[in-house]
């Protein structure tokens, strides 16, 4: 159906101007058919008469910088005519004495029809809504990224009219302007003489070009150039931030250091109490040693083949010290021997005697005046669970003091035994301690709560070699023995006067193989004669050969060596009540003990 509309070929209305090549000017041109192209601004060269080149009643779009069209916010449509096929009347023009601006115009020919959109709305064309610019920032504020290039809410904003070009005239669209036109592909060149026109902030803004650009932005839209000096400014202050801490940190460690040799940045001065008079307890550690160390010494000894430190206590001020034999043993018969006070001094001393079987010898020392001997206390007295204090020089560390109690008593010990013939084992009936005594420590006194000597020390039991002397270089694991004071000073007092030391005997060749309870009287002895020796004290009180002893003085027996100890303990002419086994009958008798010379 034809609705009276012209059938020819239709210009495609979205289709763009091309500005670099002619094109057949429309009758609506006027003066613009002249050039064939407007000018930078949009504005038409003027005619002959002076006035625009387009008619005082047209409305022409904006256009961009690039050529693209803008449209125009729409003007109020007139109400639609009555008849379907009449036009709409046009808009009564402005005077004539108004300037225009010219617009490129469609490339097709007026709609004498005046269909939608070049002519007036038909009956079938709603009226576009009217479209208002929002609000925009002002000039050279720029706009967050989310709303860059928008209206300030997110939403695109709408093209706005340009603003008058010079001259004082106006930019009129037409109420439709065609939604789609073809971008000027060439810039215009511009009459020679004539400056190009200025165009506002919103005509330098293009939809299609940098993204988020702010619609105030005068100049280039925002991008690299645009990003770089915030970067440049970032980093400054980055780098600023980084020496900052830097420095912070150093002058910090600095000030740590300080505090931490000097105490502080103020002199520190912390709350001492003065100085007492120095006196303690006598029954005290402290008080205890300050009574006996005076009285002990360091030996040092030097033989042929070998040498030893161990300790030693004054007796008498006549120079006598009381130490154990295997303290003085390397020193032979030709050794050197050094006796270094508590004080400091030190002087030569000689051996005066010496027993192997009770592990004791005196040294004398000469020309030294102000001694300090100890007191001898009674070691029989001694109740387990005493206080004790052990002094000597542990490792050749002198005037070493340390304490513990009594642990034990009348414990049976053997010590010794290097030679092989046993002429050199020590049995000792000894009290043993829980304070640490270690090698160097042999010879030295073990005293009670006054002060008096109640022992010498003589022996430990190390975890890993068993009892022994001061041979081994094994540490105190709280097992340590004295020789009772009792004892020592019997041979001590025997030494000093003859040289040599007595040991009391019953006469009687004991079986050391017999692994049953108590001691057994042998078979034979050597040479093969009988093992109770005639005219003896056993021999005398009825002992035999196998008989088993298993009491002295109602303390049980277990071996041969405790019996040597017990018998040992007591002097030469002591009478002792014995129990003993004689063909699976119990037997007691009393006897007398002997005397034999010690070695």
């Amino acid at each position: 159906m034809d609705d009276g509309k012209p059938s020819g070929p239709r210009t495609k209305w979205w289709s763009r101007p091309s500005t670099d090549r002619d094109r057949p000017a429309g009758p609506e041109e006027d003066g613009a058919a002249a050039t064939g192209v407007a000018d930078a601004s949009g504005t038409a060269p003027a005619g002959p008469g002076g006035t625009a080149g387009t008619t005082a009643g047209e409305r022409l779009p904006h256009t961009t910088p690039d050529g693209d069209y803008t449209p125009a916010p729409p003007v109020a449509a007139p109400p639609p005519a009555a008849d379907l096929g009449t036009p709409a009347p046009a808009e009564p023009a402005p005077p004539a004495a108004e300037p225009h601006v010219h617009r490129t115009q469609p490339l097709h020919a007026p709609d004498e029809y005046s269909t939608p959109p070049y002519g007036g709305p038909g009956p079938w064309a709603p009226a576009p809504p009217v479209q208002r610019p929002v609000a925009t920032p002002a000039h050279g504020t720029p706009v967050p990224p989310p709303y860059a290039g928008t209206d300030g809410h997110g939403t695109a904003a709408p093209p706005v009219a340009a603003a008058p070009a010079q001259g004082g005239q106006e930019h009129h669209t037409d109420p439709w302007p065609p939604p789609h036109t073809v971008p000027q592909q060439h810039p215009v060149p511009q009459p020679p003489g004539q400056i190009p026109q200025q165009t506002s902030q919103w005509m330098r803004y293009d939809p299609w070009g940098a993204p988020r650009q702010p619609l105030s932005h005068p100049g280039p839209g925002q991008g690299v150039d645009d990003v770089r000096p915030r970067k440049a400014r970032r980093g400054t202050v980055l780098v600023g931030a980084a020496l900052l801490a830097l420095l912070a940190g150093g002058i910090g460690g600095g000030v740590g250091a300080y505090v931490e040799r000097n105490g502080g940045l103020t002199t520190v001065e912390l709350r001492q109490s003065g100085r007492d008079a120095g006196g303690r307890a006598p029954d005290s550690v402290a008080g205890i040693a300050a009574s006996a160390l005076p009285g002990v010494v360091t030996l040092h000894v030097n033989g042929s083949a070998e040498s030893g430190t161990g300790t030693g206590f004054v007796l008498d001020d006549r120079g006598h010290i009381l130490t154990n034999n295997h303290v003085v043993a390397p020193a032979g018969s030709n050794g050197d021997i050094t006796v270094t006070f508590s004080g400091g001094e030190s002087a030569a001393a000689e051996i005066v005697g010496k027993d192997s079987g009770y592990d004791l010898a005196v040294v004398k020392v000469t020309g030294v005046s102000g001694l300090t001997p100890l007191p001898l206390g009674n070691s029989d007295n001694v109740r387990v669970g005493d206080p004790v204090v052990a002094i000597g020089a542990p490792f050749d560390l002198s005037n070493t003091v340390t304490s513990g109690i009594i642990s034990a008593k009348e414990r049976p010990i053997t010590a010794g035994g290097e030679k092989g013939d046993g002429t050199d084992v020590s049995y000792v009936d000894a009290l043993q301690t829980d304070a640490p005594i270690n090698p160097g420590n042999s010879g030295g006194p073990l005293v009670d709560a006054e002060a008096r000597v109640i022992g010498i020390n003589s022996a430990i039991r190390a975890a890993d070699s068993g009892s022994g002397l001061d041979g081994g270089q094994s540490g105190s694991i709280g097992l340590g023995f004295a020789i009772p004071i009792n004892q020592g000073k019997r041979v001590a007092e025997e030494l000093i006067s003859t040289g040599k030391a007595t040991h009391p005997v019953i006469g009687v060749t004991l079986d050391m193989e017999f692994t049953g309870d108590g001691a057994k009287v042998g078979g034979k002895a050597a040479g093969g004669a009988s093992a109770v020796t005639e005219g003896g004290p056993a021999d005398e009180a009825g002992i035999r050969s196998g008989d088993i002893i298993t009491e002295v003085e109602g303390q049980r027996v277990h071996s041969g060596e405790e019996l040597i100890v017990k018998i040992r303990a007591h002097r030469p002419g002591d009478r002792l009540g014995l129990v003993l086994t004689r063909g699976g009958k119990e037997l007691s008798m009393t006897l007398t003990l002997g005397s034999a010379s010690g070695t």
